[in-house]
């Protein structure tokens, strides 16, 4: 290799360096990691929401009436 390759490679390695800690700052700032034990968890919390979404269209009294037939 001559030096021209090798200092070439230098700078890229140190851009590529540069711009990962950036989007390393860039997640942490825009809270990426608030929360990681959560997202693990909420598989479970699936079934409950939709058991409520059945009932609530199950129920007749909490369903909005039809609109009256205008001909």
């Amino acid at each position: 290799m001559t030096v021209g390759t090798t200092l070439l490679l230098i700078g890229v390695s140190l851009a590529l360096g540069f711009a990962a800690w950036l989007l390393f700052l860039w997640a942490v700032k825009s809270d990426q990691y608030d929360d990681v034990e959560r997202p693990k968890h909420r598989m479970l919390d699936d079934d409950e929401e939709k058991d409520d979404e059945r009932t609530d269209q199950a129920d007749p009294a909490r369903t909005p009436a039809p609109p009256p037939d205008r001909t």
